[in-house]
């Protein structure tokens, strides 16, 4: 288990020239409260990135890696499609890769059970785990910078790149056996990652089922249990949460409008997946995440109810 741990602040007497060095790195610019950055535990790659993957095919997968109700992370582009498996991104939680040419960055928190998926090519950046939280999610590192970003704020909060920001782009989170149904020519993540870890064990065992916390977070909300998986979607300056249990009442898909835009939301209860298209059924970025993490970074949210 993560143990949280104290972090040190070096002022400047003098109360014009401050700097704050949090475990190495230089928060003297910053965009959220120096004091709610918490010491995750590990230390800076002490959860090591994947800088080089590996992949294999579905069948080898199938023989050696995946199981059915297997999560996974699946993300397209330019015909490519790619999936990477939740039991390795427990250990990694950051992929950096090239998928249909492009440069991208796969990211996925544990404690908020966020994968996201951004576009590094404008910037070509890769990242590292810093082994830092803000608001209990993860904060990556640049290694050209070392500024450091938030992933559900999808920017960077502290350091040289302050302000800015990665494009999210559309990714499901969903079961094997799904995913390789849609795309039988997918790739998959391989296990062979360089590092020794037991990858069929959960180090986070039992935590999405129970209400607790590893860390502490500014806000909540008891609308739904903390660990209620949503879909949120941010258009314009609007966000709203769909409620997987709130999804569970009605047919697929639910139309919506938001910032004036029809969208629908597609659920399927049997492989628990959800995605969000827009009026020529496009699928639109998206976050698949626990109701707390939604909740704590967009506290002004609209909430899918059925009428």
């Amino acid at each position: 288990m993560l143990k949280r741990r104290e972090h040190y602040c070096l002022k400047a007497l003098c109360g014009i020239f401050i700097i704050v060095m949090l475990c190495g790195f230089d928060t003297s610019r910053h965009s959220i409260p120096i004091d709610d950055i918490y010491d995750g535990g590990p230390g800076k790659d002490g959860i090591p990135a994947i800088l080089k993957p590996k992949f294999i095919s579905v069948e080898e997968a199938d023989k050696t890696l995946l199981k059915k109700n297997d999560r996974i992370l699946g993300y397209v582009y330019n015909g490519q499609a790619k999936a990477y498996p939740i039991k390795i991104l427990n250990w990694h939680e950051i992929v950096n890769d090239r998928v249909g040419g492009a440069s991208r960055v796969v990211t996925y928190c544990p404690l908020c059970g966020t994968g996201m998926v951004f576009d590094t090519q404008g910037r070509n950046l890769t990242f590292g785990v810093s082994g830092l939280l803000y608001q209990s999610d993860m904060l990556l590192y640049d290694h050209q910078t070392e500024s450091l970003w938030s992933q559900i704020k999808s920017e960077a909060v502290t350091g040289n790149l302050t302000g800015a920001r990665l494009k999210l782009l559309p990714s499901t989170h969903t079961n094997w056996a799904s995913w390789k149904a849609m795309h039988p020519e997918t790739r998959v993540l391989s296990d062979n990652t360089g590092y020794r870890r037991d990858y069929d064990r959960d180090p986070y065992q039992g935590y999405e089922t129970s209400e607790r916390l590893m860390f502490g977070v500014s806000a909540k909300s008891r609308k739904y249990p903390p660990k209620e998986k949503v879909i949120g979607v941010k258009l314009g300056e609007v966000t709203k949460a769909y409620p997987f249990s709130e999804l569970n009442k009605v047919d697929s898909p639910v139309k919506d409008v938001l910032d004036k835009r029809p969208i629908q939301i597609f659920y399927d209860r049997k492989s628990r997946t959800a995605v969000i298209r827009d009026e020529n059924n496009r699928e639109i970025p998206s976050v698949v995440g626990f109701w707390f993490a939604w909740v704590v970074f967009h506290p002004e949210t609209r909430v899918f109810s059925p009428r």
